[in-house]
């Protein structure tokens, strides 16, 4: 991990399971980042408790009120987020924030999938263009012209399950909404991938493989990896990339997963 060191990093979905997770190690790296940004819905709330603690202990983390499926949310968090950084730029936007239904695919319904894509792929897009000038602004700011995760970097947290190759765990869980989300999440890494790389930005889909947290526990099976391998795996990959992996889908443990 020593090969990723950021200034400063946003992660959504940040009060549980892998954003959480997220949130946590960076803070624990022996060179914290001086911000840590972390997103979720009700700030004050009950579910965001952990991260609450986390804030009072640590100075650097910044728990801001986020609502990826909300334009006018975007807009005010990357307002926030600029004021806290004073003229600096944001060298990594985590899209962590995603939304499942365990659905069987006769039980999909217009009001499922619009608001599971909302989430887990316009959110992301949305994300991307509302945190562009500060990520350019990170890119700018950073030596050398190589394209990495610790100049300036979009991760968006995708699954196996948009796999349209593997079709990964169909028999257990069926969740077409969700499978469809990622694969366009996946289609969307890409494009973000051509756009950006003119403005300095890195951009990945990572499946964090299938851990243990409520989403990946909700189809009553559990899930093989815990949300410590998953995070300490995803950090070591994102520290090895280099401009050549700008685009691509890989997994926790630097595996090509297949479009």
């Amino acid at each position: 991990m020593a090969g990723l060191r950021v200034c400063s990093l946003l992660v959504t979905g940040a009060n549980r399971g892998i954003g959480l997770g997220l949130v946590q190690h960076f803070l624990r790296l022996p060179n914290p980042p001086q911000w840590v940004f972390a997103g979720c819905r009700d700030p004050k709330g009950q579910r965001a408790q952990e991260l609450q603690n986390l804030a009072s202990k640590h100075p650097n983390l910044v728990i801001i009120p986020l609502e990826v499926a909300d334009p006018t949310s975007i807009k005010a968090a990357a307002a926030s987020i600029e004021g806290h950084l004073g003229g600096s730029g944001l060298n990594l936007l985590i899209n962590n924030a995603g939304i499942a239904k365990m659905n069987l695919l006769e039980n999909e319904t217009l009001k499922d999938m619009t608001e599971i894509y909302t989430t887990n792929t316009a959110g992301p897009l949305l994300m991307g263009q509302a945190f562009l000038p500060l990520l350019k602004k990170a890119a700018q700011g950073s030596p050398g012209s190589e394209l990495s995760c610790s100049k300036a970097a979009i991760v968006n947290m995708s699954s196996i399950g948009g796999s349209i190759a593997s079709a990964f765990g169909w028999d257990l869980i069926q969740a077409t909404s969700y499978r469809c989300s990622k694969a366009a999440l996946n289609m969307l890494t890409k494009c973000q991938s051509l756009a950006y790389k003119e403005h300095g930005v890195f951009c990945v889909a990572l499946h964090p493989g299938w851990v243990q947290t409520d989403m990946g526990s909700s189809a009553g099976h559990t899930p093989p990896v815990t949300v410590d391998d998953s995070v300490k795996g995803m950090l070591k990959v994102l520290s090895s990339l280099s401009e050549k992996d700008t685009g691509t889908f890989l997994d926790w443990e630097g595996n090509v997963v297949p479009w």
